[in-house]
């Protein structure tokens, strides 16, 4: 079933990677230009059709106007979603010698759908490996992921499995390091650096990391507050681990 993509840099992306996925394009009066122009000139280049909604009676628009931001403008995009890859393939990719090199992340039951896309769109500026998602209690990858995610989704590889336990073991077994997150840990996230390659493992939004998926963590460290605030949203976490443990980070070899 096909996603109603409403960021047109999110479906301009997909038409880059996998134009066939993309089944149709619905501009709204006045939509033509801009992002949305350039979205309708790619999808045209791939025989996509390209069709224009009638403006809705002047009555409508104040109301349509309360639901819809301005980048939507009422225009969107069908999108068929981007199937998932195999743990083998996520952790198999571009080897350098018998050695895995880059960084993953894991998602333990993510289930605000803002935050997945939020954490895609990070991943994919720092060229993340691959994130691996749970299938159950976690949210769906639904076109608000997509859309938040700005082409994100496009651009980095991702497993969704229903037992993380195997995905970890899978990940081990490939040389790559596991690093769990709490802000129960003794240690700090400074503890450690870019030395090796890491699946950093970002857990609930509420109750963190399942104890199981603690269990098998060859580190737990934690982002230790400086300030009054003592606790960070989920998806902001996950940037500031991205941004210290890739390669292309500014994180402490």
């Amino acid at each position: 079933m096909a996603l109603e993509l409403k960021n047109p840099h999110s479906v301009l992306a997909a038409l880059k990677t996998r134009p066939i996925d993309v089944t149709e394009i619905r501009l709204s009066a006045g939509a033509a230009q801009g992002n949305w122009g350039d979205v309708a000139d790619e999808a045209r280049g791939h025989g996509i059709p390209v069709v224009f909604r009638k403006a809705p009676p002047q009555k409508m628009k104040r109301r349509q106007s309360e639901d819809q931001g301005r980048r939507t403008t009422g225009s969107v995009a069908l999108v068929k979603p981007r199937n998932p890859s195999s743990l083998t393939e996520l952790f198999t990719l571009e080897h350098e010698g018998s050695e895995p090199r880059g960084l993953w992340l894991a998602l333990d039951c993510i289930q605000d759908p803002h935050n997945i896309g939020a954490i895609f769109r990070t991943a994919a500026f720092f060229g993340v490996r691959g994130i691996v998602l749970t299938k159950d209690r976690s949210a769906p990858l639904n076109a608000t992921v997509y859309d938040v995610a700005s082409g994100g989704m496009e651009a980095v590889p991702f497993a969704v499995e229903t037992n993380l336990s195997r995905a970890i073991t899978e990940a081990k077994q490939s040389g790559v390091w596991i690093m769990g997150t709490s802000e129960h840990a003794e240690e700090d996230v400074a503890t450690y650096g870019q030395d090796r390659p890491w699946m950093v493992v970002i857990g609930n939004e509420e109750k963190g990391l399942r104890r199981l998926t603690l269990e098998q963590c060859d580190v737990v460290c934690r982002l230790t507050p400086t300030g009054l605030v003592d606790s960070l949203n989920a998806s902001v976490a996950a940037g500031i681990m991205i941004a210290r443990f890739s390669p292309f980070g500014p994180g402490v070899n």
